[in-house]
C-alpha cells in the first residue's frame, strides 16, 4: 500500500510521541512524582499507530491497562494526558481515572479499563450503537494475549460476529500475560484461529511493522462500514519494558535477555524512519526535526501537569453516580 509522505511522517510523529511520553513518565514515575502503576507502551507504537491512522475521527477504540499508545494515537492531546497521570484537575478525567482509566469520547476513546478483556464486550456495545442510529462509524478494540482467555472474548466476538457489527479487534500478542509465556496458556501459535469459530474474518501481521498494521486494519475497517462485520487482527509484538515499572529488571525473571535484545533489534519507530529515508519519503534532518519537536511537547505537556491544580478534598464525591434510594 503506497502511502504519501505526509502520511508517513504523521505516522512517525505519532510513534515517537508515543516513546517519548512514555520514556518521561518512566522518569517520572522514579522521582515518585506520579501515583500509582504504570504499565508502558514502549516497543509497541506500531500497533497503535499503524490502526488508529485506518480510523476517522468519530470512529471509536476501547483501550486497556496499557493504553497511553492507544489514546495518543487516537488524537488525545499531550497535556490532558500528562496532567491525567499526575493526578491534576485539568486532566482528561479531572484526574480521577489516571493511567488505566482515561477516556475522552470527544474523540471516540471510550475508554480505557485495568479489567483485562473488558472493552471487547464493550466495543460490540458500541459498534451495536453505530448500527442502531445508522452511521458507518466503526470501533477499534485493543486487547492482549491475557484477555484472549477470558469469557469476555468469547462472549464479545462471538456477538459481534452474530450481528456483523462494525468492531475490528486488534490482539496485539505481545507473547506474556504478566508473566505467564502464551504458550503456557494456549496450543495456538496464532490465537487469531480462534476467530473461524465465530464465523469471523482474521489476519495475522508483524506488530512492528506500522505500515503492515495500517494495511490490515484498513481492509477490516473498509469491511466493517460496509456492514460486512467484524474482523480479529493479530499483531505481533513485543514490550520493550516490565508489564508495569517496577517489574524487576524489565521482566528479565521471566524472560531471557537474549530475546528482548532479538526484538529490540525490530525497533518500529527507527524502522520506519530508516525505510523512509532508504525510499526517499524523508531525510534525516527532517525525522530529527520531528524528534526536537515532539521533545518539546512532552517538555511542555510535563510543564502543564506540574503546574496545574490537584483536586480540591471538598470535591471527592464530585462525578460519582449516586443512586438515590
Amino acid at each position: 500500500m503506497e502511502l504519501e509522505k505526509q502520511k508517513l511522517l504523521l505516522m512517525y510523529r505519532n510513534m515517537l510521541r508515543i516513546r517519548r511520553f512514555e520514556e518521561r513518565l518512566a522518569e517520572e514515575s522514579a522521582l515518585g512524582n506520579i501515583p500509582g502503576l504504570l504499565h508502558l507502551y514502549v516497543g509497541e507504537e506500531a500497533v497503535a499507530v499503524g490502526a488508529c491512522s485506518a480510523l476517522r475521527k468519530d470512529d471509536y477504540i476501547t483501550s486497556t491497562h496499557r493504553g497511553h499508545g492507544h489514546c495518543i494515537a487516537k488524537g488525545g492531546e499531550l497535556r490532558k494526558m500528562m496532567a491525567e497521570l499526575f493526578a491534576k484537575e485539568t486532566g482528561y478525567c479531572k484526574g480521577r481515572g489516571g493511567s488505566m482509566h482515561i477516556a475522552a469520547p470527544e474523540i471516540g476513546i471510550v475508554g480505557c479499563s485495568a479489567i483485562a478483556g473488558a472493552g471487547i464486550p464493550i466495543a460490540a456495545g458500541v459498534g451495536l450503537s453505530s448500527r442502531l442510529r445508522g452511521t458507518d462509524q466503526v470501533c477499534v478494540s485493543f486487547f492482549g494475549d491475557g484477555a484472549s482467555n477470558t469469557g469476555a472474548f468469547h462472549e464479545g466476538m462471538n456477538l459481534a460476529a452474530l450481528w456483523d457489527l462494525p468492531v475490528v479487534y486488534i490482539l496485539e500478542h505481545n507473547l506474556y500475560a504478566i508473566s505467564t509465556p502464551a504458550a503456557k496458556s494456549s496450543k495456538l501459535k496464532n490465537i487469531s484461529d480462534r476467530a473461524a469459530a465465530y464465523g469471523m474474518r482474521a489476519a495475522v501481521v508483524d506488530g512492528m511493522d506500522v505500515l503492515s498494521v495500517y494495511e490490515a486494519v484498513s481492509e477490516a475497517v473498509g469491511r466493517a462500514r460496509k456492514g460486512q462485520g467484524p474482523t480479529l487482527v493479530e499483531c505481533k509484538t513485543y514490550r520493550f519494558r516490565g508489564h508495569h515499572e517496577g517489574d524487576p529488571k524489565k521482566g528479565e525473571i521471566y524472560r531471557t535477555k537474549q530475546e528482548m535484545d532479538e526484538w529490540e533489534k525490530l525497533d518500529p519507530v527507527p524502522r520506519l524512519g530508516d525505510r523512509m529515508i532508504k525510499e526517499k519519503k524523508a531525510t534525516q534532518a527532517e525525522l530529527d526535526t520531528i524528534d526536537q519537536e515532539v521533545t518539546k511537547e512532552i517538555e511542555d505537556a510535563v510543564a502543564f501537569a506540574k503546574e496545574s491544580p490537584s483536586p480540591k478534598p471538598e470535591d471527592v464525591m464530585s462525578y460519582l453516580f449516586v443512586s438515590e434510594k
